[in-house]
């Protein structure tokens, strides 16, 4: 264990105020060590103690001597003090240094990917909750307008969630523009009690969704949450939360879970919107004319090689009707 005196470092930026109290006190080759970790904090919190060693240009007796020197009993303590500093962030990289360790080949990676889909799946269907489902469902049908926001990953999710809702819901707009955040802000800046915003935040949690989602709360509008966890930074915002189970041994979230929701949504939304089969069927014959028709294309290249035929047969005839011209020119 560290020194008792130091027993509250615990996030927050423990290590970098330890540091600043103990800097004065500290060796030439360990005030060297934490210059490096003072301007490579996060960096820092990543590495083992050879990479330490080697990016501070120290040898690794001073690294540990340096942890020490710091209240620790070695190395390992004070790189789990300086994770605690990061925790949420540092979390999915944690997991994978733990799990490029095993040895296993690309199909029981992927096997064990789908399988940890699976589960997540499962765990989002068992977690549902009937009354949030209506409620929903109820607060998009009749909102004047639905925004859909989400940043980083969550933006694709935004994407497919405005594609799904677009043939049953009047007005459906995406939160994320070429502009950026301060664009969709504008935005914002209509919005009344008659919309509703859709604010999706998985972690990482991104600060833009949070910021967007409590300004939408702010000028009235209505806040559905897509996100993971009670203390996801969206709940204590929204009128109605849905969560989804996200956990990943190799990355920070798993988006399978968060998409099968929100299609499962959207179909519930489709089951309750009026004439919703006539928007479908309308929708569908509107964009016909994008979609790949097998019959089609056939029609099409039968009529382009008959079109070249005829090409073809009318060159060779005038070809022959000139040959035939010039040779009774040459008689004469």
């Amino acid at each position: 264990m560290h020194n008792p005196k130091h027993t509250s470092l615990q996030g927050g930026g423990a290590v970098a105020r330890v540091l600043g109290k103990l800097y004065p006190n500290l060796s030439k080759a360990h005030r060297k060590t934490a210059d490096y970790v003072l301007a490579n904090t996060f960096r820092a919190a990543t590495m083992t103690i050879d990479e330490l060693s080697e990016a501070a240009g120290i040898s690794l007796a001073t690294a540990n001597r340096f942890a020490h020197a710091l209240g620790f009993d070695g190395y390992a303590p004070f790189r789990n003090a300086l994770v605690a500093d990061f925790a949420s962030s540092l979390a999915p990289v944690e997991k994978m240094r733990h799990e490029v360790q095993k040895s296993a080949t690309s199909a029981e990676i992927i096997s064990a990917a789908l399988s940890n889909d699976i589960r997540n799946i499962e765990a989002t269907r068992q977690a549902l909750v009937a009354e949030h489902c209506d409620q929903a469902v109820e607060m998009i049908l009749k909102a004047e307008r639905i925004f859909v926001i989400g940043f980083g990953a969550s933006a694709f999710l935004a994407g497919i969630m405005v594609h799904a809702l677009e043939p049953f819901c009047r007005t459906v707009l995406s939160g994320v523009h070429p502009g950026g955040p301060s664009q969709t802000g504008r935005q914002f800046f209509k919005l009344d009690e008659r919309d509703v915003v859709i604010a999706m935040a998985y972690p990482r949690y991104a600060t833009d969704t949070v910021r967007l989602a409590r300004r939408a709360v702010e000028k009235g509008a209505k806040l559905i949450a897509f996100t993971d966890l009670p203390h996801s930074p969206l709940v204590p915002l929204a009128d109605v939360t849905i969560y989804s189970q996200t956990e990943r041994q190799m990355s920070p979230t798993s988006d399978a879970a968060a998409l099968v929701l929100i299609q499962a949504l959207c179909d519930a939304v489709a089951h309750r919107a009026k004439r919703s089969v006539q928007a479908a069927s309308e929708m569908t014959e509107f964009v016909l004319p994008w979609l790949y028709q097998a019959e089609q294309y056939e029609q099409g290249k039968s009529l382009a090689r008959a079109s070249g035929k005829a090409i073809k047969n009318n060159a060779v005839k005038n070809n022959a009707a000139k040959k035939a011209a010039a040779s009774g020119t040459s008689k004469a």
